[in-house]
């Protein structure tokens, strides 16, 4: 049930934020000269980033101390892809320890963007669910936001954060930053 509540959240919030973007498109054909957009439509990127987790309690209760001895420290790479310059689908997965299982988490998500004007910004929100196999075996639903700042057409860094709602464990917050490689 927590997982739907979530997964519904994160769609009611993915629709408002289409609702404005889509109100503020325009469309302009580019000329000989001009410089294209960065983030487009039909947009295929692949992720490389580090993560970073902690568990509700820890959330709840955060401090320097806790991030250097209870953050669990991870890496993984996704994909996503953009049918209009607003919306995508995207997939990751991740490992933050090795031992038992290679992955330890896999997920899919519904991810609103919106390019900041003329700026290389583009912030965003997603939502989605996943399936986490190390170390207690279930699945989850998140939502989050992040931001991508692109220094060329084709690369791009990004942040983001997400809250996962577990289905047999506590909560948790999953934060990561990477490089996102764009085609």
């Amino acid at each position: 049930m927590k997982i739907f509540k979530c997964c519904s959240i994160a769609l009611i919030g993915t629709a408002g934020f289409l609702g404005s973007a889509f109100g503020q498109m325009t469309t302009t054909n580019s000329l000989p000269g001009e410089i294209s957009p960065l983030y487009h439509a039909q947009e295929l990127s692949i992720d490389g980033f580090a993560s970073g987790s902690l568990g509700q309690h820890y959330i709840d209760h955060v401090s320097g101390h806790v991030l250097r001895h209870d953050a669990r420290l991870g890496a993984g790479v996704g994909v996503n892809y953009f049918f209009t310059r607003y919306l995508g689908v995207g997939g990751d997965i991740y490992s933050e320890d090795t031992k038992d299982h290679f992955i330890d988490s896999a997920s899919g998500n519904l991810i609103a963007r919106l390019p900041i004007s003329d700026t290389p910004i583009a912030p965003y929100i997603f939502g989605g669910a996943g399936h986490q196999f190390d170390q207690v075996q279930q699945t989850f639903g998140q939502a989050g936001a992040g931001m991508e700042i692109r220094v060329a057409h084709h690369i791009g860094f990004f942040v983001d954060a997400r809250y996962i709602f577990a289905e047999r464990t506590e909560d948790y917050g999953l934060a990561r930053a990477g490089l996102r490689l764009s085609f």
